[in-house]
């Protein structure tokens, strides 16, 4: 069908706080629109919530929770916890609908709501498309009435939900996250520093690593509702190599604000991505014959140096659009237990139904404590190539059907030869994209430019 949507965008709603579209109306209204979509049955109905540490957290968890309420549901608040923490308990909870009140790595002053089905996978184009479609038919002039019940389907005065809170989510996503770490193995001699952003896991995961043995140098985790993601974090990774290199740690995990991204600093200092990650954990699990799909699924920001490196031992590469629940739609496509982005969204199906930042340090741990590899070896599985990545700040994304910019375009691929170009808009900021790689850092520079100074004569933007 084509996407028609207003404001679910490539992970969920997203924007900034207490301006349309997230604002206590609509807020409610998403709730409600969602609660018609999932529930069947004459079953208790209900719903778990998690959240990350923003300020305006507080507003959209009440929003919400009076919207689900209000159509009956029950709500189980799980206070600040990881994404894929609330995907693990919608599922083990039985709930007919998760929700996550995050901007993912976006500043404090964004805010956004992620959902998650009962089976804990991220919906569909399609299912956000009917949720929208739903508030649409309320909005509609043509429907409205000075009694908004008579256009909103809620709940009888004597079948409201309740909400509560559930006191030991934290207890379960760390048991549930040191589960997936071999057993009898343990961190014992690894002095980690672990960056939480200020974010969801800065309860949680300091606690994992610390109960596996690791020494740990925990940082970010004083959350105060508007300094998450400030300075620190996958985005921004600064503060962990310099934690490393200070406390001349064995290595640092990067976060962040939700958890679903995990980076990493190896020893000396150097940042170990997603690609690496996504490569090293690929070669693992195909030694020990637990790769399944025959390769992995990244997206097309994924290095080419992965794909060739792939290809090289006899894996394959199938790339999505830019987005871990297309990545995850592929994987599941094409029974891959494997993938994820260069940016850190990385998917361990055998665990997770989303991604999960913890969950793929750890896997990532154990091949450092089996192979006895110093962090510095995590990093090299595959030689990277030359990649460019700009972005163009604006909120209007017309130039990109510009004809000039349609001309430089086809002149900068046949200059990139067998590299990649991708121009995309970005799904959770007012961005648009450029990223190229190849084998010529110089042709690489060159061609990005040329591309940005065609945008911005098209549209005064302001390149960011």
């Amino acid at each position: 069908m084509t996407d028609m949507r207003q404001f679910f965008g490539t992970d969920g709603v997203r924007g900034q706080a207490n301006v349309w579209p997230i604002t206590p109306d609509m807020i409610m209204k998403i709730a409600m629109a969602a609660t018609l979509k999932f529930t069947r049955g004459n079953h208790r109905h209900s719903v778990v919530i998690g959240k990350d540490t923003r300020q305006s957290g507080y507003m959209v968890e009440s929003s919400l929770t009076a919207g689900f309420v209000s159509m009956g549901m029950d709500v189980i608040l799980l206070g600040p916890l990881p994404t894929p923490a609330v995907a693990m308990l919608t599922r083990t909870l039985r709930a007919d609908l998760g929700v996550m009140i995050s901007a993912s790595h976006n500043p404090y002053i964004d805010n956004g709501i992620k959902f998650f089905g009962p089976d804990g996978f991220k919906l569909s184009d399609n299912e956000e498309s009917d949720i929208e479609a739903t508030i649409s038919q309320w909005n509609d002039p043509a429907n409205s009435s000075p009694n908004q019940s008579l256009s909103m389907p809620l709940a009888h005065s004597t079948l409201l939900g309740k909400a509560h809170r559930l006191d030991d989510a934290t207890g379960r996503y760390i048991e549930f996250a040191k589960a997936t770490f071999p057993r009898g193995m343990r961190l014992d001699g690894l002095k980690i520093v672990i960056d939480c952003a200020h974010g969801a896991a800065y309860k949680v995961a300091p606690k994992v690593l610390w109960e596996l043995g690791a020494e740990i140098i925990p940082i970010g985790i004083s959350p105060d509702g508007t300094n998450i993601n400030d300075q620190c974090g996958t985005t921004s990774l600064q503060a962990l190599q310099e934690s490393v290199l200070t406390h001349n740690a064995d290595l640092g995990i990067a976060l962040d604000g939700d958890a679903d991204r995990l980076m990493m600093v190896d020893e000396t200092g150097a940042i170990i991505d997603g690609d690496q990650l996504l490569a090293l954990i690929a070669t693992s699990w195909a030694e020990d014959n637990d790769l399944r799909g025959g390769g992995i699924v990244a997206t097309h920001m994924s290095n080419l140096g992965l794909e060739r490196y792939l290809e090289s031992k006899n894996l394959k590469l199938i790339r999505t659009a830019v987005g871990d629940r297309y990545v995850l739609e592929a994987m599941r496509t094409h029974g891959c237990n494997v993938g994820g982005e260069q940016s850190g969204h990385i998917i361990l199906r055998d665990y997770t139904t989303t991604g999960d930042g913890l969950i793929a340090a750890l896997q990532t741990l154990s091949v450092l404590v089996q192979k006895q590899f110093k962090a510095s070896q995590l990093g090299q599985t595959f030689v990277p190539v030359p990649q460019v990545l700009k972005s163009i700040r604006t909120t209007n994304f017309a130039p990109l059907k510009d004809a000039n910019v349609c001309k430089i375009l086809e002149k900068a691929e046949h200059k990139l030869r067998d590299g990649r170009l991708l121009i995309r808009k970005s799904g959770t900021e007012p961005l648009i994209r450029i990223m190229a790689q190849g084998d010529n850092e110089t042709i690489l520079n060159s061609v990005v430019q040329e591309i940005i100074d065609t945008i911005l004569a098209a549209d005064k933007g302001v390149a960011a």
